[in-house]
């Protein structure tokens, strides 16, 4: 697939499709308005950008055999090949750095490009960490908060792939909490905790004036460890002040002031 040939074929459709419902009578606008739209002042031209490269460190089956991750780390972060072999995958410098801080309780926050895999930087910590600490017990170790619905949509099925990967059922168990479940499928999640919980901001503020959400949150009734706060730029202004206000609050009901919190981010150049 040519993508320029594809963008060509976008436009064009989009074009006639906003032409459709144009009729100008006036011969001098309907001219403007027809120079306008070949010169193609509705949609910009293409944007060229290069992918940089990455410093690559080690794999997870290195650390797995150092005893830096829990050897279910192995069997769960791999990828599949063409052919459907597994194979361990391979750590860029920055992914193998948050592991570090990760384990001595460092907060840090994580600044790199699209296709990067910053979501890694703390997903791997996160499930190092409950597999080393009882995940028998069930309760929630790690709440992830994402800007959009979409995002947790997106990440829930990135995760989905990854534990799908274990040979038995993963120990390891995560839920999306957000105002996109049922009243039924919240009753679940409250009354059996996932080790992990995908919201928003929103919700979490709920979360901590809700009885029935204090499992999630409340020391004894949760074990949190980490709170990650994905796409970090768009807590701004006074919105990023109520976050960070949250934040505190979160970490006082949690009972743990030792909480690790990371910041993910894209690098916008």
């Amino acid at each position: 697939m040519d993508i320029f040939d594809l963008r060509q074929q976008i436009i064009g459709q989009y074009a006639a499709y906003t032409r459709s419902f144009l009729h100008i009578l006036d011969p001098e606008i309907r001219s403007h308005v027809d120079g306008a739209l070949a010169d193609g002042r509705l949609w910009p031209d293409a944007l060229i950008q290069l992918s940089p490269a990455y410093d690559q460190a080690t794999t997870v089956a290195d650390l797995v055999a150092q005893q830096t991750l829990h050897p279910l780390c192995g069997d769960i972060f791999c990828a599949k090949d063409r052919d459907g072999a597994s194979r361990s995958l391979r750590l860029y410098r920055h992914q193998k750095q948050a592991i570090d801080l990760a384990a001595v309780g460092n907060h840090f926050v994580v600044t790199t490009g699209t296709g990067s895999g910053k979501s890694l930087t703390y997903m791997i910590p996160i499930v190092n960490h409950i597999l080393n600490h009882r995940p028998e017990d069930g309760k929630v170790r790690a709440i992830i908060v994402y800007p959009m619905n979409a995002l947790i949509n997106s990440q829930a099925k990135a995760i989905e792939g990854f534990f799908s990967n274990a040979q038995n059922p993963c120990p390891v168990r995560f839920a999306r909490y957000t105002g996109q479940e049922s009243d039924a499928r919240k009753r679940e999640i409250q009354e059996n905790p996932p080790h992990i919980l995908l919201t928003n901001y929103v919700m979490l503020e709920l979360m901590l004036t809700r009885p029935h959400e204090f499992a999630f949150v409340n020391a004894g009734a949760a074990d949190l460890q980490f709170v990650v706060l994905d796409e970090l730029h768009t807590y701004r202004g006074r919105q990023g002040a109520d976050v960070a206000l949250l934040i505190r609050r979160l970490r006082e009901r949690s009972g743990n002031p030792d909480m690790t919190c990371i910041g993910n981010e894209r690098d916008h150049g």
